[in-house]
């Protein structure tokens, strides 16, 4: 099963996919991306003890439209036998593959043993992808990161080695963020870390950390040598980066940065399909957060994202960015 991922992702159009995160990627926002030439998308990060206990939300967040192209979901979790309870009740799922987050680096998350704790109980994260592996028909992937902490590096497994047992385990691809877990997102990514894994392991090794523009995308995979990139904060409001990273790769003239009219539009459109999928009351107030990324650097910026930030209605929030647009 961990070789089967090799030639899926050596048949996709491009290297450059968009990143789990909380709030964006959401089926919606994958769309999107899958607009701009994102070849594959991965979901938010869905809790496989939510899903056993029947969360409100879990549901939501494991639906992949049927318009959507290849979609990852993500799991996070510590109990191998969630795993298993997991990958089976998504048997149903067009995913094209599963995911296990051990790197997330939030307290909610790591006090439970989950996400990037994993990483300093080498013997539970083990189970958990061996557990995924064998209830699951296709590839399980996990992305960790550089480590958990700087300080206890020497008691820690290192990144290279953790990524050894789990490719021993099943483990299909590993992808890795440049950052120890203490270090949040704050600093410089360290993407000598992922070099290392890359050079460790025989299964595709996916970068992430610091991938702000096309050139970073393309740097990255030239300074690491990694099979591809997953592309995170860089990606809000900023869909465009993905063809922009691929004609660069490919050596064919960028397209240039959006203007206004081009940015508004991909406003409305993102807002139509969000009002679509989740109705206006919640569709309107999820866009907030995506129009404050989208209008970033432009004249304007902070006034319009006051007016979208409190338009009660899609009439309220389309009228103020159309004065966005007349003030370009």
């Amino acid at each position: 099963m961990a070789d089967s991922l090799k030639p899926f992702l050596a048949s996709l159009a491009s290297p450059f996919y968009l990143a789990p995160m909380a709030g964006f990627s959401d089926s919606v926002y994958r769309y999107i991306c899958q607009l701009h030439q994102c070849p594959l998308t991965y979901s938010e990060m869905i809790s496989a003890k939510g899903l056993y206990y029947k969360s409100p939300g879990g549901e939501e967040l494991v639906r992949i439209d049927g318009r959507e192209g290849p979609v990852a979901l993500q799991l996070f979790g510590s109990e191998p036998e969630m795993f298993t309870f997991a990958v089976n009740h998504l048997k149903d799922s067009p995913a094209a593959f599963f995911d296990i987050n051990m790197g997330c680096p939030v307290p909610k998350v790591v006090k439970n043993g989950e996400g990037s704790a994993l990483m300093r109980s080498p013997a539970q994260a083990a189970a958990c992808v061996r557990a995924a592996v064998l209830a699951s028909d296709r590839p399980v992937t996990v992305k960790i990161r550089k480590g958990f902490s700087a300080q206890t590096a020497h008691e820690d497994m290192s990144a290279p080695d953790f990524a050894r047992l789990l490719e021993d385990n099943g483990a299909a691809a590993i992808a890795v963020h440049g950052r120890t877990r203490e270090e949040y997102y704050s600093g410089r990514a360290d993407w000598s870390s992922i070099k290392a894994v890359k050079q460790a392991v025989s299964v595709p090794v996916i970068g992430s950390g610091d991938v702000f523009s096309a050139e970073d995308a393309v740097r990255m995979l030239d300074e690491t040598g990694c099979d591809a990139v997953m592309i995170a904060r860089g990606a809000r409001g900023n869909p465009w980066i993905f063809e922009q990273a691929d004609a660069l790769l490919k050596g064919l003239p960028m397209p240039s940065r959006p203007d206004a009219k081009q940015v508004v539009e991909a406003i409305l459109l993102h807002l139509e399909l969000m009002i679509e999928a989740k109705g206006e009351y919640t569709g309107l107030r999820q866009m907030r957060q995506h129009s404050s990324f989208y209008t970033k650097g432009y004249k304007g910026a902070a006034e319009i994202r006051a007016r979208l930030n409190t338009a009660e209605t899609a009439e309220q929030f389309l009228e103020a960015l159309k004065e966005f647009d007349r003030q370009q």
